[in-house]
């Protein structure tokens, strides 16, 4: 028993791997990553590599061309899904019609259109289902998807930096270098980089001109930029601004504000979405529509990152929206 754990716990391990490496292609979508395993062996693998693109099990049993043997086992992070939608055809049918006998799941769908559908089809074909393996680790993996699912919301991580003795900005509000280079290494590799987006107010634009982008890695994943700028303050050479960076940074103000500037804006590439404003602050439920709902070429967040500054901290502080606080304090 222990040996038939910890085999589909390594190899639910190699899902969680694969499923990370679609970080901020899925738009709204889970990430999921699929491994087919015979003999103790991965013989086959895939993983849901972008928005309308096939799911992760539909690619590796479209692209392995070997006969599924009955010892096979078919590995997913993510309940296999049963209902289709408008980019892609249900999974469940096609394990089946392949022949998969065995099949190791992560977690349930939180959607309620699969939401354990899919594990019950399967059974009531004949296939021996195992599962939940590793959840924790799976939900933690797609907590930004759950989020939407179960709220309608993304997942909302709350990240400053402060010194010993609690200052965040130097006397003024002028920029002031709080954490170690090992820090920054840190927050780009396990912050950033885990979430859709990195989210500030426009007075940190004016103030540090940052480039609110993923550095320190070979291959950082794509992630999008959101200012909230109620008065469009934003001026038109800020660093996120520049290409390509422009091309997935999206900026929030409330309507009718300088349609002029707006279109010095989107002509730069950048997103303008206007969102209902009162008494300086945007209304939720109007700002995760636009966050969330697939337009053009933009699919939609389920995770973002705040990171400043102290108004914006505030403000999600006090609307009951952080989901998780991280807090690094600096050496001086």
């Amino acid at each position: 028993m222990c040996h038939n754990l910890c085999m589909h716990g390594r190899f639910m391990h190699r899902c969680l791997e694969l499923a990370r490496q679609s970080q901020g292609k899925t738009g709204i979508n889970p990430l999921v990553g699929a491994v087919l395993v015979r003999d103790g062996k991965i013989v086959a693998e895939a993983f849901h590599s972008g928005f309308g693109k096939p799911h992760a099990e539909r690619q590796l049993l479209e692209n392995f061309e070997q006969k599924i043997s009955t010892r096979d086992i078919l590995y997913v992070n993510l309940e296999p899904c049963c209902h289709t939608d408008k980019k892609t055809p249900p999974c469940v049918p096609l394990i089946l019609e392949r022949g998969v006998k065995r099949l190791v799941f992560g977690m349930i769908d939180p959607n309620p259109m699969v939401a354990g559908k899919g594990i019950s089809a399967l059974r009531k074909a004949g296939v021996d289902v195992i599962g939940p393996v590793l959840p924790e680790e799976c939900r933690r993996l797609n907590r930004g998807f759950i989020s939407l699912m179960t709220r309608g919301r993304p997942w909302i991580t709350l990240h400053r930096a402060q010194t010993r003795d609690g200052r965040v900005a130097n006397t003024g509000g002028l920029p002031l270098k709080i954490t170690s280079h090992e820090q920054d290494i840190w927050v780009h590799r396990f912050l950033r980089a885990r979430h859709d987006a990195i989210l500030v107010g426009v007075g940190t634009i004016l103030t540090d001109n940052p480039q609110l982008n993923v550095r320190y890695m070979a291959d950082p994943p794509e992630i999008f930029r959101i200012v909230l700028d109620v008065g469009l303050r934003i001026p038109l050479d800020s660093r996120v601004m520049d290409s390509p960076l422009a091309e997935r940074t999206i900026l929030i103000t409330k309507p009718g504000i300088d349609p002029g500037k707006i279109a010095k804006l989107r002509k730069l590439k950048v997103s303008v979405f206007e969102v209902p404003c009162e008494n300086g602050i945007f209304d939720w439920k109007s700002l995760w529509k636009v966050l969330t709902t697939p337009n053009k070429e933009f699919h939609g967040l389920t995770s973002i990152l705040v990171e400043g500054g102290i108004r914006t901290w505030e403000l999600f502080r006090s609307a009951k929206l952080v989901d998780e606080e991280v807090i690094l304090i600096g050496e001086k």
